[in-house]
């Protein structure tokens, strides 16, 4: 038997896994062989997602709709790049910096 893939999952992707199963009204199983993941492991991530909705209900809060959470991984996506897109400048101007002073000439 192969060894077993250790893969751990993100807070937002868990969120979204069990929002497949409680939004479209799909049973677990069918979601979970979709995704790739194991059964039970959905499921608690949805016994989760419910306690979270219930607890926001109970405090007068709504959670997010479909639309909110795809517009929030769509932001947290573009902050991500923007990110990479900042180091990469910073290993820029840094490496221009450093050929600025060994050309000949240079103070």
């Amino acid at each position: 038997m192969p060894p077993r893939k250790r893969r751990s999952f993100t807070a937002e992707y868990k969120v979204e896994a069990a929002h497949r199963v409680i939004d479209s009204g799909r049973a677990v199983a069918e979601v979970a062989r979709e995704l790739g993941i194991h059964e039970s492991l959905l499921g608690t991530w949805v016994k989760d997602e419910r306690r979270r909705i219930a607890a926001a209900e109970i405090h007068g809060e709504r959670p997010l709709d479909s639309a909110e959470r795809a517009e929030l991984q769509r932001l947290r996506r573009q902050v991500a790049e923007q990110d990479k897109d900042i180091a990469f400048l910073k290993k820029a101007s840094a490496y221009f910096a450093a050929m600025q002073t060994n050309r000949p000439g240079s103070l």
